[in-house]
């Protein structure tokens, strides 16, 4: 029997929306349970992990000009002169990839993916645009949408290389993280679409 979705709900009930894209990735609590378990194993790799996330948003001038703007929870700005001298460890630098590096164990370790975790994915996808943080921070979809398939891609090969968990557990966390990352892609999009 062919189950009934409100259009209209998707666009105005989050947690509906969630559910819905739940039902069509078939995103369950056997992926929860093994993205919990497969972070005891990514934690210790955390650092480094988002080191190198930020190292290729880095190398290239169209993604690193966000970099200067300033956060709205952050309290200083970089002046234009800074800019030259932007160094990959400076605080405001260090604040985001703390950013990053909470939403990775947050998505990792929530045991119940309910109302709240699906704010905080509205959210994430929120912020970037100009709705809301800093009104001078708009980030191309075009760029989250590679940032998102990077992520990914790194967090993939990442499980595919630990040595220490079987072949189930990798191929189960695989995909649920691409199962989690479509469905953070898509609270991107609808946020890019509302504007």
């Amino acid at each position: 029997m062919t189950e009934h979705v409100d259009k209209a709900r998707l666009e105005t009930d989050l947690f509906y929306r969630f559910e819905y894209l739940s039902k069509f990735f078939d995103f369950n609590s056997y992926d929860i349970e093994c993205l919990n378990r497969i972070f005891i194993h990514i934690h210790p790799r955390l650092s480094v992990f988002v080191d190198t996330i930020y190292r290729k948003l880095f190398t290239f001038d169209i993604t690193k000009q966000y970099f200067f703007l300033r956060h709205s929870d952050f309290q200083h700005t970089i002046s234009s002169n800074d800019q030259y001298h932007f160094s990959f460890h400076c605080e405001q630098l260090e604040f985001r990839k703390n950013m990053l590096t909470e939403y990775l164990k947050r998505i990792f370790t929530d045991q119940h993916w309910n109302e709240s975790s699906v704010k905080y994915l509205s959210s994430v996808g929120q912020i970037h645009t100009s709705q809301a943080g800093s009104k001078i921070i708009h980030v191309d979809y075009f760029h989250l949408n590679a940032l998102l398939g990077f992520i990914a891609q790194n967090l993939i090969d990442l499980i595919m290389k630990l040595n220490e968990i079987d072949e189930q557990l990798k191929y189960s966390s695989v995909l649920a993280v691409n199962k989690v990352f479509w469905i953070q892609n898509d609270f991107f999009r609808m946020h890019f679409n509302k504007i």
